[in-house]
């Protein structure tokens, strides 16, 4: 299929670029390696500019780094999900009153829905909502708030109703095979329905600033660095063309935030400076996320 060429992306990291016949997910050419993160290679397509990485072993992938632990056990994942309701469900919101510029409310389902609170924000917004979640775990709890949320993955979820939207907060970048996804998504859009996508910038300044010490180089866990051009191509492939686009806001609790950090903070000196300052850090604590790296982009099928 035909791409548009990208110029590579820049790097901290010194390496050479090593051609492999590993091909690119969005559009099937060869890749280099651009540098290696927690021994996986991140890679780069030489057609298309797409960033990406495989798991050694994809089997079980979903249900080994989407387990409970990544909802709960810190590192990579958070916290305490949960704890983090309130600021998840008022960003849906704020995306319902986005939406509400571009298209009337109506039908949603909300793909990695988790516990569904970025799905009630958007039902607190006038849609009529479910969810789809692949750990059946952190579904129940949403359930048991009395919302629907599926158990199961994109690619195997079977319904014979189409939605006028499909959302997906914080989700592109964890798929294995985002054709795969696209098309599902427009298998289940009806015609003239949207598409709302959150996800990194890795052609973000942040992004470009920090090259391979950007946090959200993060294998993996996320495997997938688009940006609003690769997202764009991707969904054109399968009849949907960009209405909107643009930097979200986003908070964020401070016990995720030192979760975070902690993870990252290798070096031993760091890690002691990280767990000093968040001693005296409430973690209920609502913190800002300069967003700059992040992008949301609203897709009309055709």
């Amino acid at each position: 299929m035909p791409a548009t060429l990208i110029p590579p992306l820049a790097t901290a990291a010194v390496c050479t670029a090593v051609e492999v016949e590993d091909g690119c997910p969005l559009c099937g050419a060869k890749s280099q390696i651009a540098f290696h993160k927690h021994a996986i290679a991140i890679r780069d397509c030489r057609a298309c500019g797409h960033r990406f990485a495989r798991p050694e072993d994809a089997t079980g992938h979903v249900d080994r780094v989407y387990s409970d632990a990544y909802f709960f056990g810190g590192g990579a994942g958070y916290s305490d999900y949960v704890s983090e309701s309130a600021l998840l469900r008022k960003h849906g919101l704020r995306y319902a009153l986005r939406l509400a510029k571009y298209v009337e409310p109506g039908t949603a389902l909300d793909v990695g829905a988790a516990a569904g609170f970025v799905l009630q924000g958007l039902i607190d917004g006038g849609w009529t909502g479910q969810g789809l979640e692949p750990n059946d775990a952190i579904a129940s709890v949403g359930r048991q708030l009395g919302l629907s949320i599926h158990t199961g993955t994109l690619e195997e979820f079977q319904t014979r109703e189409r939605f006028d939207l499909v959302s997906m907060i914080q989700v592109m970048g964890h798929f294995l095979t985002p054709r795969v996804a696209a098309e599902r998504v427009s298998s289940l859009v009806k015609p003239g329905g949207h598409c709302l996508i959150e996800t990194w910038n890795v052609r973000s300044l942040t992004a470009r600033l920090f090259g391979a010490t950007w946090h959200e180089y993060s294998p993996p866990s996320v495997l997938q660095w688009f940006s609003p051009q690769t997202v764009a191509t991707l969904f054109a492939d399968f009849g949907f063309k960009p209405v909107a686009q643009g930097i979200p806001s986003k908070a964020i609790n401070a016990g995720h935030a030192k979760s975070l950090l902690r993870h990252k903070a290798s070096d031993s000196f760091v890690a002691k400076a990280v767990n000093a300052v968040a001693a005296v850090i409430p973690d209920r604590l609502t913190l800002p996320y300069p967003s700059e790296d992040l992008f949301w982009m609203l897709l009309r099928k055709q």
